[in-house]
């Protein structure tokens, strides 16, 4: 079992930045698990956003939020990162960190039936 707690979610002007984090705690090493951002918008399906393996060597990113979201990892912290960048009003949604003891594969890191564990969700509004 992975519990996962998501934080940094809040209210911010287009054009602005966001810090997401999701802290791990759970019997299961941080470290041996590969781990997803993913949101959803009301109304919409919940949809990939970033990606990173076990190691943070790799990572892998929706193409509508390349190049100004990064994600990141910090295994002695057992953290996840999520910086946002040139935030536009249609990332306002409610973002979820999840997880998988898999190992990283690009062939699958997208798709939401991959993770095994997920947090409660953080909201991001931005505004125009």
């Amino acid at each position: 079992q992975v519990q996962l707690v998501e934080s940094g979610g809040g209210l911010v002007q287009a054009g602005g930045s966001l810090r997401l984090s999701c802290a791990a705690a759970s019997g299961r090493t941080f470290s041996s698990c590969a781990m997803g951002w993913f949101r959803q918008a009301p109304g919409k399906e919940r949809e990939f956003v970033a990606a990173i393996s076990r190691s943070g060597g790799s990572t892998g990113y929706a193409e509508s939020v390349k190049g100004t979201f990064t994600i990141s990892r910090d295994n002695a912290k057992n953290t996840v990162y999520l910086q946002m960048n040139s935030l536009k009003p249609e990332d306002t949604a409610v973002y979820y960190c999840a997880a998988t003891p898999a190992p990283y594969d690009s062939r699958w890191y997208g798709r939401r039936e991959s993770y095994d564990y997920w947090g409660q969700g953080t909201q991001v509004t931005v505004s125009s």
